[in-house]
């Protein structure tokens, strides 16, 4: 049940540090965007998008009459005169359009041809023109004086920063308070009209436009990735059908020789404007690429796909480019942030994490433009932003975990582990540690201690410094011979050790026990290897030798962090760490070799056959009731090598 509680206890901890992570990433996000910072990045992304969309081919209903730079040539001006656009007006009249728009400001006459010009715009109301609305610095220009109110149209364009335009005006008022139409919206609605389609108000507000059953709902400030932006009049969202490729266009001269085929004429709006590069009435649109030749669209097109765009609408074709409310973008972009914490909790490997997080915005990004397709305008780049800020966030507070973990465990366990343990100790940190603590647990080891006798004779005949250098010699010998055999020293006792083979993860099967057990012993007698170098090399150099004392003992002990959080240490405790350090005491007087190796008969019971043992018959050790049986290890059975048993992942239990 405990086990249970603490699992849950530690899930939910976990959980709670995805939930703050989350929270302040898109807290942070959210603020950032609310003061403008990311609307480059939101609009830039936005015009990726739609150019990532399949183009459905030239609007079958729209054609463009261009005005080209040949023709400003052949007329020797940049404004043709009224005559050339008379002569193409009663041209492009003989095919039946529905509606015939001059995108060419015509508020001065240009003779030759006024007068023909003039009794051409009363002829018919199909043909439109525009007008543009001045401000402080620029004067209005005014449309033909032979046109009604209904046949004129504005063609002010609003232009985000970098000068591209991403939004359609429908409607603006003019000095006196009047609506005025823009061009655009003139000629689709020209063309609707012929469909039985009218614009009406939308039964939920009658100050928003429907027409069919899409309706226009106005563009606020905040809308979509716009922060603040200017949407004074009545705009909407320019749904492009695709870059230029997406109108069909012939030349003006082609329209004065009638070598333009009648079927592109007939029920189809037609558009003539300026593109050629003289008449400067050019813009950069979401279609802009660095990549691309033609960075910019002659304002004729771009009228034209305002008016497909309206027509498309109108017939139910192709509904207005919507986006969510406020609240249901914060629940989007905070989603994303605990994603980007849960991935970063649950997958620790850098590089996985890496792959795991490449893909969520892989799948962000198909999301988007999967509603992108389905003209829904959501924020891309906030979340991709939570989501990298909060992965990132739990990676540090993890991190920084980890790195207060390892040094708790390295101040607990020295630097007395071997690579393999602690490696398996950190890979399994979590389970481990609890409140930053190793959690006292209850389990079977050996335990080794080891003496030196004839030590007390070395030590009066150096002085103290020289004597801490030697025995700081000696003792790093020691314990790299005691990672050797995955054991950990938890304690030097002067010119001894204690060492416990099988912490501080748990052996669950007898096997387990028994490799600790052989590691120990084996560690022991390679500590008396090492001893007969350094007797050696102690005789060459004058000092006399030593022998050691080696007590080894196999029980159950209870293992864990003991003391303060000032102050912490790696605690062995357990009736078997007394019979261990009294078997290396035991008999002082009989050393029948330069290693002494006694071990019990609890240790010799997981031994097998490796090792020739003597029998030293039952002993009565300090402070024990009861006489141990113990044996003297005298060597590893002719053919066997002193190595290091490797426990199996299997055998290994947290």
């Amino acid at each position: 049940m405990l086990p249970l509680l603490s699992h849950f206890r530690r899930t939910f901890a976990d959980l709670g540090l995805i939930v703050v992570v989350s929270t302040l990433a898109s807290t942070v996000v959210i603020g950032i965007r609310q003061m403008g910072w990311l609307q480059p990045l939101e609009l830039g992304a936005y015009d990726r998008l739609m150019q990532w969309r399949p183009m459905p081919g030239p609007d079958p209903r729209l054609l463009v009459v261009a005005v080209t730079e040949a023709d400003i040539q052949r007329y020797r001006s940049l404004s043709l005169p009224d005559q050339v656009y008379a002569q193409a007006l009663q041209k492009l009249l003989k095919h039946q359009p529905r509606a015939i728009g001059l995108d060419i400001y015509r508020d001065f006459p240009m003779p030759p041809g006024h007068e023909e010009l003039n009794r051409l715009w009363l002829s018919s109301d199909r043909l439109f023109a525009v007008t543009k609305l001045g401000n402080a610095t620029h004067p209005t220009i005014r449309p033909p004086a032979a046109l009604s109110a209904d046949q004129v149209g504005f063609n002010d364009v609003t232009v985000d920063a970098g000068g591209i335009i991403r939004r359609s005006l429908l409607f603006l008022p003019d000095d006196q308070g009047n609506t005025l139409y823009s061009f655009s919206l003139r000629l689709a609605l020209r063309y609707l009209a012929d469909e039985g389609i009218e614009p009406r108000g939308s039964d939920a507000d009658p100050y928003v436009m429907q027409l069919g059953q899409s309706i226009f709902t106005p563009l606020q400030p905040n809308d979509g990735g716009y922060v603040g932006a200017d949407t004074a009049g009545y705009q909407v969202m320019l749904n492009y059908r695709g870059d230029e490729r997406a109108v069909t266009w012939v030349p003006l001269e082609d329209v004065l020789t009638e070598r333009v085929a009648p079927e592109l004429i007939r029920d189809r709006v037609v558009l003539i404007g300026n593109i050629a590069e003289s008449g400067k009435d050019f813009f950069y649109t979401p279609f802009s690429s660095g990549l691309r030749d033609n960075q910019r669209m002659a304002g004729v097109f771009i009228h034209a796909q305002m008016v497909g765009q309206f027509i498309d609408a109108g017939l139910g074709d192709r509904a207005v480019i919507w986006f969510w409310p406020d609240s249901v973008e914060t629940v989007w972009i905070v989603l994303w942030a605990l994603l980007g914490g849960i991935l970063a909790w649950r997958v620790r490997h850098p590089l996985a994490l890496g792959t795991a997080v490449a893909a969520a915005l892989l799948l962000l990004l198909l999301v988007c433009y999967g509603l992108f397709l389905k003209l829904g305008w959501v924020p891309l780049v906030p979340p991709a932003l939570t989501l990298l800020l909060s992965s990132g966030g739990v990676v540090t507070y993890t991190a920084q975990q980890a790195q207060q973990q390892r040094q708790m465990v390295m101040r607990l366990l020295g630097q007395s582990i071997s690579p393999e343990i602690a490696a398996a100790l950190w890979e399994r940190r979590d389970q481990l540690l609890k409140d930053g603590k190793l959690p006292g647990q209850r389990l079977i080891a050996t335990l080794l201690f080891t003496d030196l006798k004839g030590f007390s004779t070395i030590s009066e005949r150096m002085e103290p410094e020289e004597l801490f250098n030697w025995l700081n010699a000696y003792l790093e010998k020691v314990a790299d011979v005691v990672q050797s055999y995955h054991g950990v020293i938890n304690k030097f006792t002067g010119d001894g050790i204690m060492a416990v083979f099988g912490v501080p993860i748990k052996r669950t099967s007898r096997e387990g026990i028994a490799i600790d057990a052989r590691n120990a012993v084996d560690c022991a007698l390679a500590l008396g290897q090492l001893l007969e170098e350094l007797n050696r090399e102690w005789a060459a150099q004058g000092l006399p030798q030593v022998m050691m004392r080696a007590g080894i003992y196999t029980g159950p002990i209870v293992v864990g962090s003991l003391g303060s959080k000032n102050r912490l240490e790696y605690g062995v405790i357990g009736d078997s760490v007394n019979t261990a350090s009294r078997l290396e005491s035991v008999d002082k007087h009989r050393q029948p070799s330069p290693c002494r190796i006694l071990v019990a008969q609890e240790t010799l019971a997981y031994l097998g056959d490796r090792y020739e043992v003597e029998a030293w018959g039952p002993l009565e050790l300090k402070g024990k009731e009861r006489k141990i049986q113990v044996f003297r290890i005298l060597g590893i059975r002719q053919g066997l090598a002193i190595a290091p048993n490797q426990p199996t992942a299997i055998e290994l239990e947290i």
